[in-house]
């Protein structure tokens, strides 16, 4: 008996999400398929120019806007931005500098200095327990 192996698949979605791409800026045959994971792997290492457009232009997703404003996704939301965003108008968004970008760069910034904090103290408590172990 031999083993067939199915090529893995997912959704547009999914793919998207990896891509870094808003699903709804994607060509309709990319959107109405389903994408496997050498498909995938190609899109990455070889993207045809629609992807290597939305990814310099945009519509960008909301993970993307908000790692290029450098806030959270939260707070984006709480600035009220809910839909993509094109390259031009996150641009135009950092220009503007409005305060709550200004407030969200801020606890964003807070946030990881806490993240490394922590991440330290956790590293100095391992070496400690090491050390009594030896």
């Amino acid at each position: 008996m031999t083993s067939h192996k199915t090529a893995q698949t997912m959704k547009p979605a999914t793919a998207a999400k990896k891509l870094g791409v808003y699903l709804e800026a994607t060509p309709a045959e990319f959107q109405e398929g389903v994408v496997s994971r050498t498909e995938l792997n190609t899109l990455q290492t070889d993207p045809p120019e629609w992807l290597q457009e939305l990814r310099r232009n945009g519509p960008h997703p909301r993970p993307v806007v908000a790692a290029k404003l450098g806030v959270s996704i939260s707070g984006l939301a709480r600035g009220g931005v809910t839909e993509a965003l094109t390259t031009e108008q996150i641009e135009a968004l950092k220009k503007e500098d409005p305060d709550w970008l200004r407030q969200e760069r801020t606890t964003q910034a807070e946030v990881r200095k806490e993240a490394v904090r922590i991440k330290e103290k956790n590293a100095a408590r391992e070496d400690r327990a090491d050390g009594a172990r030896s």
